[in-house]
């Protein structure tokens, strides 16, 4: 193995920023330029094993886009980066994304692999209305785990008042007094709609109580939240980092407290 010859392959299919570093027996540290949004670099090795040559970054790409509390496992974001691994020839081994070098073709192999992780890096940005709509399949799914199945109604209408089912109510939480609407707030406009809908049911004379999760409070204008928070009986700022307050105010509301 001719570490220059190698070298100047990266350099010539990927770019001159790329460098070679051995790093212990058959393990060699892939310098190159590409970061993440914080600055910090993307983590490549190229290691020989059983006779092979890979690519692999020992786990740290998917380490590091957890720091954001993005839930790659399942739903839209896992079928995203499913997607890209196999788009781009990455195995996905337990966390450790590798790729086997067919042949001499170590430049081909390297370029591959980068645009890969890049785009995996990329989550928060990739496709992103795409991933800005796991926001509503999170928060369905974070009910489905939290509310006994028998007790809730997702896309619930007033049918007598409401056949068309103009005003929606993204989840209607039963077995007490006063049922609980439960809404996902996404944006402004997903506020303004919310705020409506708990006018109308108020017109027609529903018992209920109201309660809201953010995708992020923060990014509402103001004047939008101040109306709505007229409306709404409860509201949490996020959903990632609020899971056991809504949790615990659920389960108080379904007892009766």
């Amino acid at each position: 193995m001719n570490l220059d010859v190698i070298a100047k392959e990266f350099k010539s299919k990927v770019c001159d920023e790329i460098n070679l570093m051995q790093e212990g027996l058959n393990r060699f540290i892939v310098f190159n330029p590409f970061m993440f949004d914080d600055g910090d670099h993307l983590v490549v090795l190229l290691k020989g094993k059983d006779g092979k040559w890979l690519f692999t970054d020992e786990g740290h790409t998917f380490m590091h886009v957890s720091y954001d509390d993005i839930d790659i496992d399942k739903g839209t974001r896992k079928k995203i980066i499913d997607g890209v691994l196999a788009g781009y020839g990455i195995d996905n081994q337990e966390g450790e994304l590798i790729t086997e070098i067919p042949g001499n073709q170590f430049g081909d192999a390297l370029y591959s692999y980068l645009q890969g992780l890049i785009k995996i890096t990329d989550i928060n940005y990739l496709t992103r209305e795409r991933v800005k709509s796991t926001f509503m399949e999170d928060f369905k799914g974070f009910l489905a785990e939290t509310v006994p199945s028998d007790r809730l109604a997702f896309d619930y209408h007033d049918r007598q008042h409401d056949p068309d089912g103009k005003y929606i109510v993204d989840c209607m939480i039963n077995g007490m007094p006063r049922p609980l609407f439960v809404f996902g707030v996404s944006n402004d406009d997903k506020c303004r709609d919310v705020t409506i809908s708990c006018l109308q049911f108020e017109k027609y004379g529903s018992p209920f109580r109201s309660m809201a999760v953010f995708e992020d409070q923060e990014s509402i204008n103001r004047k939008v939240l101040a109306r709505f928070s007229d409306m709404c009986d409860k509201q949490f700022s996020t959903l990632a980092t609020n899971k056991e307050r809504i949790s615990k105010y659920l389960h108080e509301i379904m007892e009766g407290k």
